[in-house]
């Protein structure tokens, strides 16, 4: 059995919290380097196409963690309306917690990087298109009808989006937890 790559996952870690927090552009190599504590030869050992594949691993390792927690907590809730109250409940204590310097795992990067760098933005929409169909599916189970059930989910996390950007930027919870208040009563039949 081959061993896992020793920094690979740091190195990625590193990045989507850089990413997130600083923006890609004001995130450099060596940035990654200090905070993963990888010798810089593993960026480019697991990393040959640059600075760009580690963006494009990021997207993907930070939205499929917010995947799994909606998921999760689909599971738990009793409808999707209960389902995006807790999440936007989680999201608000995260942002807070982090002195409102975090925001949406990967919407810096993608607001930065999607016009130029393909395999990013690919890595973007196939990580929201999962977000939507966790929610859309719970939305379904509901009783909603499938078109609308996406529509709807689709509607949220742009919602959810927004709320977020609102939220780093006046330092509040506020936004996300109207956005909590205002899908949960959507999404309820």
């Amino acid at each position: 059995m081959p061993t896992p790559p020793k920094h690979r996952q740091a190195i990625v870690t590193a990045a989507a919290t850089l990413f997130r927090r600083r923006g890609y552009a004001g995130t450099g190599l060596n940035d990654i380097v200090a905070r993963s504590g990888a010798p810089k030869g593993s960026l480019y050992h697991y990393f040959p196409a640059g600075k760009a594949a580690i963006g494009e691993a990021a997207v993907r390792q930070a939205g499929a963690l917010v995947e799994r927690t909606l998921e999760r907590l689909a599971a738990e809730a009793p409808d999707a309306g209960a389902l995006m109250v807790s999440y936007c409940g989680w999201l608000a204590h995260w942002m807070g917690q982090s002195g409102w310097r975090d925001g949406c795992p990967i919407a810096t990067t993608l607001l930065e990087t999607a016009g130029e760098e393909e395999a990013i933005r690919a890595a973007g929409q196939a990580v929201m298109a999962g977000w939507v169909e966790v929610v859309a599916g719970r939305l379904v189970a509901d009783g909603h009808e499938p078109e609308a059930a996406g529509r709807l989910a689709g509607f949220g996390v742009s919602a959810l989006e927004g709320a977020l950007l609102r939220a780093r930027v006046e330092r509040d919870a506020g936004p996300i937890l109207e956005a909590a208040e205002m899908l949960g009563r959507l999404y309820r039949l």
